[in-house]
């Protein structure tokens, strides 16, 4: 968390996504490689669901990709809407 909310990423050290599909990628049933994708029953929803229920939340979704480096995708969430939750020492 900082000033402007918190933060959530999650990166991958994989084949990375062309820069030309970033802007498209939250769309409903886009997918970057229609073909693999849809051999391995996947619909291009999943970034879609993540996009909207950030939204609901206030939220957004950035995309960071670099070809043959991975990707970062990272829920940012306003500061009204981030909890701070203490706990002890014993993680409870």
């Amino acid at each position: 968390m900082d000033e402007k909310g918190g933060h959530v990423s999650v990166r991958d050290t994989g084949i990375g996504i062309p820069g030309e599909h970033l802007p498209r990628l939250t769309e409903r049933f886009y997918r970057v490689d229609a073909g693999r994708l849809a051999a391995a029953g996947r619909l291009g929803l999943g970034l879609a669901i993540v996009k909207h229920a950030l939204q609901r939340h206030d939220g957004r979704l950035e995309i960071v990709s670099e070809e043959g480096k991975g990707s970062t995708f990272t829920a940012h969430f306003p500061t009204a809407r981030v909890q701070h939750v203490s706990r002890n020492h014993n993680g409870n």
